[in-house]
């Protein structure tokens, strides 16, 4: 779905150890957060089908807010995010995101659970859906959510990230003593 506004999209490369990503912004919050290691066009392909009319502006200092809470997160001293975000989709595409939020740090859920939390048990594929449309990754923790027998499935940014990313907060969560939970 695309934007209304036809505004300048700032963006930054957000570098912490092995973590690479483009991440943007909008004057109103947080609307992207790429892939691992992904190409800088990864987020322009991605400006251009929602934004077309927007303008591309790197500005390292205006991300600064944003790229501070995911580091925080990848060194495992932040479990949610207090930034805004400024992400557009369908209502039902915003159901699902919200439900992803709602997944606690350190645990998953299935496809499954999300439906049912939406009150849509036979939409688990538009749930799926939903979920790879999620244009801010980690903040909107779709990494969470895995296959009903417990298996990683699909991921935007690739089952290696997803993986890290579970990995990150089964062992914060073990650190304070509650294990990952499935």
């Amino acid at each position: 779905m695309k934007a209304k506004n036809n505004a300048a999209i700032y963006w930054t490369l957000l570098v912490h150890e092995q973590w690479h990503m483009h991440i943007a912004a909008t004057s109103k919050g947080l609307c992207y957060v790429g892939s691992q290691n992904k190409p800088y066009e990864e987020l322009s392909h991605w400006v251009k089908s929602r934004f077309p009319n927007s303008v591309m502006v790197q500005d390292d200092e205006k991300l600064q807010p944003y790229a501070a809470e995911l580091i925080e997160y990848f060194q495992g001293k932040r479990k949610t995010f207090s930034v805004t975000f400024d992400f557009y989709g369908t209502s039902f595409q915003l159901a699902v995101w919200n439900a992803l939020c709602e997944i606690p740090y350190g645990q998953t859920q299935s496809y499954s659970d999300i439906a049912n939390h939406i009150q849509k048990p036979a939409a688990v594929r538009a749930v799926g859906a939903a979920i790879g449309a999620n244009p801010v990754l980690i903040t909107v923790p779709c990494h969470r959510v895995i296959g009903k027998n417990g298996a990683l499935t699909g991921y935007r940014g690739g089952l290696e990230m997803k993986t890290q990313l579970l990995q990150l907060e089964c062992e914060s969560s073990l650190i304070e003593g509650s294990p990952l939970h499935a």
